[in-house]
């Protein structure tokens, strides 16, 4: 049976994973990743958004770009991946007002656009999943899930930081981030660290679902 491993791992929470209900924000580099994982391990309702078309540059870390190049990244997934729903959409500070969050358990932010980002931060910190900066890096054992004003070494991060404070947002929320210095100044990247970044993002989220699934 497909799922038969993870049913062994998780047990009557299995039940969870499959019942929660799921939105990626981004399916680039990490996104792609943590959607791939949650799919695989039994979450059935999961949206994604993303505006972008698959290229050449793509290919050396997005699941999807091998055979997806000039596809829309969402409509492709949804051609790999059973029962997702695409939405593409460029992801704005309009976009977010206007979509309805309700419904979902969780919101996994793999953008890297600041100011949407930031927006989502202050507005549902509560269901966020977010991450910071995953290129310019080679090491993953420097990831870390940790307080937004604990991290280093992450320029991105930093700036989200400003623009938080900037709006007062004052609020404890957790981003995964590397510790790992940046070791080149252009958008260069691996796939062992942008992939292992989108890998945590769904542990987090499967563990927070069985911490939901264990509240009830």
């Amino acid at each position: 049976m497909r799922f038969d491993r993870v049913k062994r791992l998780f047990g009557e929470q299995f039940t969870a994973l499959q019942n929660a209900k799921i939105i990626i924000l981004g399916v680039g580099g990490v996104g792609g990743f943590a959607l791939d994982a949650l799919h695989r391990s039994g979450v059935q309702n999961i949206t994604i958004v993303d505006f972008d078309t698959f290229d050449e540059t793509n290919q050396n870390r997005q699941i999807g770009s091998i055979d997806g190049i000039g596809k829309s990244k969402v409509a492709h997934l949804a051609s790999i991946y059973q029962n997702i729903t695409p939405i593409e959409a460029k992801i704005t500070k309009q976009w977010i007002d206007e979509f309805n969050f309700e419904p979902y358990d969780f919101i996994l932010d793999a953008i890297d656009d600041i100011e949407p980002k930031v927006y989502l931060i202050s507005k549902y910190h509560q269901k966020l999943i977010s991450s910071g900066g995953s290129a310019k890096r080679i090491d993953p054992l420097k990831i870390e899930y940790i307080e937004l004003s604990k991290t280093y070494n992450d320029p991105f991060i930093r700036k989200i930081r400003q623009e938080l404070k900037k709006i007062g947002f004052n609020k404890k929320f957790k981003i995964i981030f590397s510790s790992e210095n940046p070791i080149c100044e252009t958008l260069g990247s691996f796939v062992a660290v942008t992939g292992a970044f989108g890998l945590v993002m769904s542990s987090i989220t499967v563990q927070k679902i069985i911490s939901k699934y264990e509240l009830k």
